[in-house]
């Protein structure tokens, strides 16, 4: 049988699995994750199962929850988004001004009616002068125009634009969905076109070290619907790849634990993600993967996503303690790495100088995503000054334009801040080592000297305050399941629970109780916790979620397992309109087409959906292609019993098995 290679690129850890579809996991590995370098942590997972490979490796596997981690902390590439056809007004909805922040946007002239017919000619001069003046600024170009889903001929033409103008990458909305909902599918556009960079260097690393290993086998990437594609394809749609750790994780957790009907939590450095096997599969959201309050057009695994990881920053706010959503490298991993800044941590610990900022410091994640015009001057010195390494904030920091101008380059995920985190707690408490724990114990008593904030009330030392932050992070954990469990199934958010819902869910995971009430709220499925920190939080959520908890072998390495056992799948969408008596309008995601009749228009969209899946398919990597086509009718019935046809909507999916080496 052939042997298979799985990696997973987390924001804290690199995995890699050895895999053989008879005998199971051959070999497991983690090494850290190196964002200035990905290749140098790719190497190390590798080294660490390669020595078991008896026999050539037919397909290499790649899951990765750099995408997720990307929008739910907030750092993208620069980018400018061309709108054809809209109004201004579309920018307040669907979150779309808060995802583009001070990237920007380009209105021009054009756009299609819901027919399918131009509203407006799309005016060319305008958008080469915008793409002309903001290109030198951004890493990328994303294109969304109006009704485009009916009609992409004005987006196909500004992609031709871009592609001879710059070189840039480019993202159409029509390439993403074919659904309505403008503003969303120009939100998912510019996330795609924010994520091309950053999946791009991960790809090109992967890809440059099987080629120093000699390895030749195809490069699959896992989507956020838990099927595979060709790395090719995935570096010019990566918003696909939008919870992709996550479905890995679950393909990974059905197979290791052999659950059918459980919750899974996959617990890494950066997230909590919390996601359902119903009957054996994964439970997909059809109207798209809500991913750090964005609402896109991807449908993927039904995951629900936290910011709350080993690597999660722990900060002070008015409701007292909270861990996350933001990650921080943890400071025993920094004085793991960096022992000279040690010493920096024993000043600010001595030190009595209100000094902000203690205890904290920033290094640079990766490199430039886009030019040095894209920097401001504040921004280019902080940039300089962290070439050397990684610098305290308390010198760094001199004024509130330098905070802002940081925060700016940790916005763009440039920059990695380092703080007190659950890591260095696990440290202090003996259930994590490998790191030092005199920089955690420093982190600590830094931390304790901070003003008092809220209901906060310092503990006495390092090691209860180590406590109180592992019982904070048991207690959002389980806060995170139940927020799942019953947006799953009474489809309430956690902020439509009101303050009697909270107040019992708080209390129950705390184990509180009164003189009157006692508060006790269970999980009615088994919890399936996978993740390398599960094991030093998770026996105690379940315990408080009063449910069975499964903890299957390789747990901290499931991704890496689930980026080899997905299939190869692409779905087509064409749709049937009747624009004016005895026309039938089909459209395709390669343009309109008119029939005089709806049996010939259907006949055609069978056959053309049904080849673009195909071809489609085989594009992203699938052999012996099986196609599947379903037809849905949408007619109103009249009083008299006459029928009015409204629409009819074609799906063709095409699904195979990956392609492996010769």
């Amino acid at each position: 049988m052939p042997l298979l290679l799985g990696f997973d690129t987390g924001g804290t850890y690199t995995d890699a699995v050895l895999f053989d579809p008879e005998r199971g996991v051959l070999a497991a590995a983690k090494s850290l994750t190196t964002k200035h370098d990905l290749a140098l942590g790719l190497a190390g997972a590798l080294k660490g199962v390669l020595p078991a490979a008896r026999g050539e490796i037919a397909m290499v596997g790649l899951s990765t929850t750099l995408a997720t981690n990307a929008i739910v902390e907030g750092h993208a590439s620069p980018i400018c988004l061309l709108l054809a056809g809209y109004e201004p007004a579309a920018l307040d909805r669907a979150g779309l001004r808060r995802a583009l922040g001070s990237d920007p946007v380009a209105f021009v002239a054009g756009g299609h009616q819901p027919t399918g017919d131009e509203q407006h000619p799309l005016d060319l001069e305008a958008a080469a002068a915008a793409i002309r003046r903001h290109a030198p600024k951004v890493a990328a170009f994303a294109v969304s125009a109006y009704f485009s889903v009916r009609n992409p001929a004005h987006e196909i033409a500004l992609r031709q634009l871009v592609r001879e103008l710059t070189d840039l990458p480019v993202t159409c909305g029509h390439e993403l969905t074919s659904r309505l909902d403008a503003p969303r599918r120009a939100l998912t556009s510019a996330l795609n076109a924010r994520l091309i960079p950053q999946l791009r260097q991960l790809v090109r690393a992967v890809l440059g070290l099987l080629e120093a290993e000699g390895i030749t086998a195809p490069l699959m990437v896992v989507k956020g619907d838990g099927s595979l594609i060709e790395a090719g394809v995935a570096m010019e749609c990566p918003v696909e790849t939008i919870l992709s750790g996550p479905a890995a994780s679950v393909v990974g957790a059905r197979y290791l634990s052999g659950e059918d009907d459980v919750v899974v939590a996959d617990m890494g450095g950066t997230t909590t993600d919390i996601a359902l096997l119903s009957g054996g599969r994964p439970v997909l959201n059809r109207e798209g993967a809500t991913v750090g309050g964005f609402r896109t057009m991807v449908e993927a695994v039904g995951v629900h996503t936290f910011g709350l990881g080993g690597d999660s920053e722990v900060r002070l706010a008015e409701e007292g303690l909270v861990v996350g959503p933001r990650r921080v490298m943890p400071l025993s991993l920094l004085g793991h790495q960096h022992p000279a800044l040690i010493a920096i941590l024993r000043q600010h610990r001595e030190s009595d100088d209100p000094v902000p900022h203690r205890g904290q410091f920033a290094l640079r994640q990766r490199p430039l995503d886009a030019g040095e015009a894209s920097l401001n001057p504040t921004q280019a010195v902080l940039w300089t000054r962290l070439a050397d390494g990684p610098q305290a904030l308390a010198d760094l920091i001199s004024s509130p334009g330098a905070l802002r101008a940081l925060g700016r380059l940790v916005d763009r995920g440039l920059v990695l801040l380092s703080g007190f985190t659950p890591s260095d707690a696990a440290h202090l408490l003996g259930m994590q080592d490998g790191w030092s724990v005199e920089a955690a114990r420093l982190g600590a008593e830094i931390f304790l000297r901070q003003d008092r904030q809220g209901d906060w009330h310092p503990p006495k030392d390092a090691e209860a305050f180590a406590r109180q932050v592992r019982e904070q992070v048991v207690r959002q954990s389980g806060q995170a399941i139940f927020a799942a469990a019953i947006a799953e199934e009474e489809g309430l958010e956690e902020r439509d629970w009101g303050r009697l819902g909270r107040r019992m869910v708080d209390r129950s995971l705390a184990r509180e109780t009164t003189a009157l009430v006692e508060t006790r709220l269970a999980l009615a499925r088994p919890l399936v916790a996978i993740g390398a920190p599960v094991a030093s939080y998770y026996p105690e959520v379940a315990e408080r979620l009063h449910t069975r908890l499964v903890i299957p072998p390789h747990a901290g390495v499931t991704n890496a397992l689930g980026a080899v056992a997905g299939g190869v799948m692409q779905a087509v969408d064409a749709l049937i309109t009747q624009p004016s008596e005895g026309r039938f309008r089909l459209h395709l995601p390669s343009g309109v087409e008119d029939f005089d009749a709806l049996a010939g228009a259907a006949e055609r969209a069978r056959i053309a959906a049904g080849e673009q899946a195909s071809a489609q398919a085989r594009r992203a990597g699938a052999t012996d292609v099986q196609l599947s086509v379903t037809r849905k009718d949408t007619v109103v019935r009249e009083k008299g019993g006459s029928e009015i046809f409204i629409e009819s909507r074609i799906t063709a999916t095409a699904f195979g098995r990956p392609r492996l080496a010769q």
